[in-house]
C-alpha cells in the first residue's frame, strides 16, 4: 500500500527548485565574507536570498537574519530583546498555545529575573485581544502571539494584536512558521516588529530559518563571534542554506492562499463525517484555520493506538503516552479539550504532494478501524 504523508506541519519534503538551488551553490565555496572571487559569488546568493525573503515579507533585506532555523529564530527575539534592554526590566506577554520555542525561552528568562504573562484561549485556539490589553504592564516589553498554531491550525488576530501593541508603544513578534506559504504574511498587513520563518516547513531543509526584525529594533547576538548578519548573528552564513530559503521563500509566493490544498482538507473533513457521524470532532477554529490543517478527535480511541494500527499513514496525535496513562498536549489543555475527548485526536496536515486519491486511501483505510 502507498505510504501516505499527512504531516506537512511537522515538515516538508524538499521542493525540487530548492534543491536544484542548492545544487547550484554547491559551487560557491569561498566565505561571503570574503573580498575576492571566491567569497564574491557566495555572498551574491546570499543576499539574492535575503532580498527573496524580504519580498515575501514585503519588508527591507537589511531586515531580515539569517537563523539556524524557526526555534533560534524565536530565541533570538525573545532573548535577545531581554539580554539587550536588561532581562530584570523584562516583562514578556504571549500565549498559552505557543510553540515550545517560545514557552521555554520565557520560562528560561524566568530564571534569570524577567517575567512573563500568558494568556489563555478559548475553546477554538483564539486569544481574545481584550485579554491581550488587560495583560500589558507599564514594563511590558515585549508581546509574542504565534501566527497560527502548529497542532489545530487556528490563525489568531495578529493586526489587531499589532494595533493594540502599538498604542503602548511594544514591539510585537510573531512564530509565523507555520504560516508562511500558506495564508498572506505580509508585514504591512500583519503589523508586527519580528517574525520567525522556519525553513523546513515550507519545503527547504532542516537547518535553515529566518528572522525578520524591524529597523531600529536593537537585539543582543545569541551567538558572539565576528560582524556576520550585521552584526546581529555571528557565524560563517551557507550560501547552500541560503539559497534554499531564499527559492523556498519565492516559490511561497506563488502558494499562498493554498486555495487546492484546503478543497482536498475538507474533503478530508467531510469524509470523516461521513464515516464516523457524531464519532469525529473536529479540534480548532471551523473557519479561522490554517487551509491545510485538520486535527480532529475520534471518540472512544486514543490517537497513537488509531495511527498504530494504520502504519502506512503519517500523521500526529495529539496525546503522549507515560507509563501507561495518556496526558494531553499542552495546546489541547489550553483549549479545554476534555480527557474524553482529548485523547483520540489525530492531527492530518496535507501540502503540495497531498492528492485527493491520497485523502480517499485515508478515508478507506480510517473506515476500517472499529471506533
Amino acid at each position: 500500500m502507498e505510504p501516505l504523508y499527512f504531516d506537512y506541519n511537522a515538515s516538508t519534503p524538499v521542493h525540487p527548485r530548492v534543491a536544484a538551488a542548492m545544487q547550484a551553490a554547491l559551487d560557491s565555496y569561498g566565505n561571503p565574507s570574503s573580498a575576492h572571487w571566491a567569497g564574491e559569488p557566495a555572498r551574491l546568493i546570499v543576499e539574492d536570498a535575503r532580498r527573496r525573503i524580504a519580498r515575501l515579507l514585503g519588508c527591507e533585506p537589511n531586515e531580515v537574519i539569517f537563523t539556524s532555523g524557526g526555534s533560534e529564530a524565536n530565541n533570538l527575539a525573545l532573548k535577545g530583546l531581554a539580554f539587550a534592554r536588561g532581562v530584570a526590566n523584562t516583562h514578556i506577554v504571549t500565549t498559552a498555545i505557543e510553540h515550545p520555542a517560545i514557552l521555554a525561552p520565557c520560562a528560561f528568562l524566568e530564571r534569570l529575573g524577567a517575567t512573563c504573562t500568558v494568556i489563555p484561549v478559548d475553546g477554538t485556539g483564539r486569544i481574545d485581544p481584550d485579554d491581550l490589553r488587560r495583560a500589558i504592564r507599564p514594563d511590558t516589553s515585549l508581546i509574542s502571539v504565534m501566527h497560527a498554531n502548529n497542532e489545530v491550525g487556528s490563525i489568531q488576530p495578529i493586526a489587531e494584536c499589532a494595533r493594540i501593541a502599538r498604542e503602548h508603544g511594544i514591539p510585537l513578534h510573531t512564530d509565523a512558521a507555520q504560516t508562511v506559504g500558506k495564508i498572506a504574511t505580509q508585514i504591512a498587513t500583519l503589523g508586527v516588529d519580528m517574525l520567525s520563518i522556519a525553513g523546513h516547513k515550507i519545503y527547504a531543509p532542516k537547518g535553515v530559518g529566518a528572522l525578520y526584525v524591524r529597523s531600529g529594533l536593537r537585539l543582543e547576538p545569541l551567538i558572539h563571534g565576528a560582524q556576520h548578519e550585521r552584526g546581529r548573528r555571528a557565524g560563517t552564513e551557507s550560501a547552500v542554506l541560503c539559497a534554499a530559503l531564499g527559492t523556498a521563500c519565492a516559490l511561497a509566493m506563488e502558494l499562498a492562499p493554498n486555495e487546492e490544498i484546503r478543497k482536498l482538507r475538507d474533503a478530508f473533513w467531510n469524509g470523516l463525517q461521513e464515516r464516523f457521524g457524531a464519532r469525529v470532532l473536529l479540534n480548532g477554529h471551523p473557519v479561522e484555520r490554517l487551509p491545510n490543517t485538520l486535527n480532529v478527535s475520534f471518540l472512544g480511541a486514543v490517537g497513537g493506538e488509531l495511527l498504530a494500527r494504520l502504519p502506512d499513514i503519517a500523521a500526529s496525535t495529539g496525546s503522549a503516552c507515560h507509563a501507561g496513562s495518556i496526558e494531553l498536549s499542552p495546546v489541547l489543555k489550553a483549549m479545554g479539550i476534555t480527557p474524553e475527548n482529548g485523547v483520540g485526536a489525530v492531527r492530518f496536515s496535507l501540502g503540495l504532494k497531498t492528492t485527493r486519491a491520497q485523502v480517499e486511501s485515508a478515508l478507506a483505510q480510517l473506515s476500517t478501524l472499529q471506533i
